[in-house]
């Protein structure tokens, strides 16, 4: 037993990032004199799919779900007044990992930063993001060639930078179990050490092993959510030693960094939302061998929309209590030689150990992206019925129901809403940036850009020598996309129904007579517009209408309104459904529908769902939305009952 002033808990850090670089400098600031230790730095979908701030695909989307960085001067005013010498920052960024990073090195030199002292972390994992977030931006070969190439880089010049953050997180969200949790993650990890190895010295190897870290989500499901981090330090430390020959310890250390699980955040009742998040953060901080390197809590109304700079605060709070007032730190671990505990580890072990097999015999992770995505989604939609059955309770949605109204979602105020204003001032700084820009250092830059791509050179040098040139995130996503190409990942929504149809009979009777009707079976087209990737309610509703007899289309992310409307078109929809979770609904919805009505689709019923306050619900129903869900809306069967009546009135009429 120490003494609790003696011993250093984990990087205090929040999530953050919003609107522009200036007003996200502005939080991180406040945050940091509030006490957080580290930054977690939020992009919105335009930087991190690799556009700029006035593609037609970032219409709605810019400075919603986190800062845009179009260039050098947006990452200078990101952190003005922060050292980045003295600092560790973690980017939560993918797709456009090598870019940000070269923005972020050549802040840091403009700043007079030693670049070897650096520390923090790029998230910087490509797979996860054909499975689960959607964030691509190149086919899988040649993005997991610029995980390695920024690996490489900072082996040789940024010594104490975590060069992956192989993110498990959205696996979770996606439905994952925690034996497949663990099984793709550690999947993901080893597809990118079997792709480094050749691209460092043998002697140095061990050494980038130990660098690779881990983001993880931890569920309600605390007691097996601990379990699953032991199982993931003991088979962590089993495949380097044993498939990678790495025989000192620390480079076997499993280090993590976890945010808790905003799935389970509920709209109904949010202010439980605190217990949940308080639960789930015991996952990861009770038991001292498998502790978290670093902690992000949600905030209790992330299910409702944007926390306001208080919400953010009562999370980090949080912690602090945790890490400060208890004598949670003063202790050995707590489970060691614990039979339950070492019994579900075991179990967990063996779960991940099979699908490690499996993924591998089909030649490793890369190769199985396929396999793993249809595994989500039958994963993800028997978690769903599971709710709606009653099989797993949650307070406030399926039981326990009534309630006293929430004084702390009562008033104006209750949620941060977007800037409005943001978007221009955003698009207007980048006219001016590129207006005053030298455009032939621009042009030599980006040929010594593609040249690199093109050859198999290391892709940081010269993206480090772009970003100083000024060359924007969209040109350099551009350059990525002609010179690999376009890819389109699978949804994992297969076009044959599954055996899932208990409970389904009344509905498929229903559809039957509806699509008797109308001379042919009912047709419904389900979208995804704009850049959010969160595609886990799409595809479910997708796989539950194919369930119910209805003839589904649904294609995946990132279709913009005028390619639903020619698909609507093309398979003569009789209803057309959009799901978009980043909160730039209205201008999309608004698009889709004018477009809709041009092309004489007006009489279609169009449902839409996502994070939308209850003020953009009447909106959109006043531009002619016929059905909003939200997170609330958890009933699907509910949803396919709203759709059939919905069709079978208009499209009769209309056939």
């Amino acid at each position: 037993m120490s003494s609790p002033n003696s011993i250093r808990p984990w990087l205090f850090r929040t999530y953050a990032g919003h609107s522009t670089a200036k007003a996200s400098n502005a939080l991180y600031r406040t945050n940091l004199a509030k006490g957080q230790t580290g930054l977690s730095v939020a992009f919105d979908l335009p930087t991190q799919t690799g556009y700029d701030s006035d593609h037609k695909l970032a219409r709605g989307e810019v400075g919603k779900v986190g800062v845009p960085l179009s260039h050098l001067g947006d990452m200078r005013t990101l952190f003005a007044e922060i050292p980045l010498e003295q600092m560790n920052t973690s980017m939560t960024i993918n797709a456009t990992a090598p870019w940000l990073l070269a923005l972020y090195i050549a802040a840091a030199e403009e700043q007079g930063a030693d670049i070897s002292k650096l520390q923090g972390t790029v998230q910087n994992d490509i797979i996860k993001e054909y499975l689960s977030r959607g964030t691509y931006v190149c086919p899988p070969e040649p993005s997991l060639r610029m995980i390695t190439d920024v690996a490489a880089y900072t082996r040789e010049h940024l010594p104490k930078w975590n060069p992956m953050n192989v993110c498990s997180y959205h696996l979770q969200e996606a439905g994952a179990t925690p034996e497949e949790e663990l099984a793709f993650a550690l999947a993901t990890a080893i597809a990118v050490l079997d792709d480094l190895k050749d691209k460092v010295p043998a002697e140095a190897f061990p050494a980038m092993v130990g660098r690779i870290s881990f983001f993880v989500n931890a569920g309600i499901r605390f007691v097996t959510e601990m379990c699953k981090m032991r199982a993931f330090v003991e088979l962590w430390d089993e495949i380097t030693r044993e498939r990678y020959g790495v025989e000192d310890p620390k480079f076997r250390r499993f280090r993590y960094g976890v945010q808790v699980n905003s799935l389970g955040l509920t709209e109904q009742q949010p202010e439980n939302n605190v217990y949940r998040i308080l639960i789930e953060m015991l996952a990861v901080t009770l038991s001292k061998n498998a502790r978290a390197r670093a902690v992000q809590l949600p905030a209790w109304n992330e299910a409702l929309g944007l926390p306001r700079p208080w919400d953010q605060q009562w999370s980090l709070r949080m912690q602090q209590i945790l890490a400060y007032e208890t004598d949670l730190l003063e202790y050995d671990d707590l489970f060691d030689e614990n039979p339950a505990v070492e019994r579900k580890v075991a179990e967990l072990k063996d779960g991940a150990r099979a699908e490690l097999a499996q993924i591998d015999g089909m030649g490793g992770a890369v190769a199985a992206i396929e396999y793993m995505k249809s595994r989500l989604v039958e994963s993800n939609a028997r978690r769903i019925n599971k709710i709606e059955a009653g099989e797993t309770t949650v307070v406030g949605v399926n039981r326990w129901t009534e309630a006293a109204e929430s004084p702390l979602t009562a008033g104006d105020g209750a949620i941060m809403v977007a800037d409005k204003q943001a978007e221009a001032d955003q698009i207007a700084r980048l006219e001016q940036w590129r207006a005053d820009r030298d455009d032939n250092a621009v042009r030599q830059a980006l040929e010594n850009l593609r040249a690199a791509a093109k050859s198999g050179d290391n892709i940081m040098p010269p993206s480090i020598a772009a970003a100083k040139a000024g060359v924007t995130t969209g040109e350099w996503g551009e350059v990525m996309r002609q010179t690999f190409g376009q890819y389109r990942a699978p949804t994992g929504v297969s076009k044959n129904p599954s055996n899932r149809t208990e409970g389904l009979d009344e509905i498929r009777a229903r559809v039957d007579a509806v699509s008797d009707a109308l001379g042919r079976r009912l047709t419904f087209l389900v979208g995804k517009p704009g850049l959010d990737g969160h595609s886990n309610g799409a595809e479910q509703i997708a796989a539950r209408a194919r369930d119910c007899g209805m003839d589904i289309t649904y294609e995946g992310i990132r279709l913009t309104p005028e390619e639903l409307v020619a698909s609507a078109l093309d398979t003569k929809a009789h209803v057309v459904g959009l799901s978009i979770l980043s909160g730039s609904h209205i201008p999309l919805l608004e698009e889709l529908i004018e477009r809709m009505r041009d092309a004489g689709l007006g009489h279609i019923p169009v449902v839409a769902g996502g994070i939308i306050p209850d003020e953009d619900a009447e909106r959109l129903r006043a531009m002619g939305v016929a059905k909003v869900y939200t997170p609330k809306d958890f009933e699907l069967n509910t949803i396919m009952e709203d759709i059939v009546t919905l069709v079978a009135p208009n499209s009769v009429a209309a056939e």
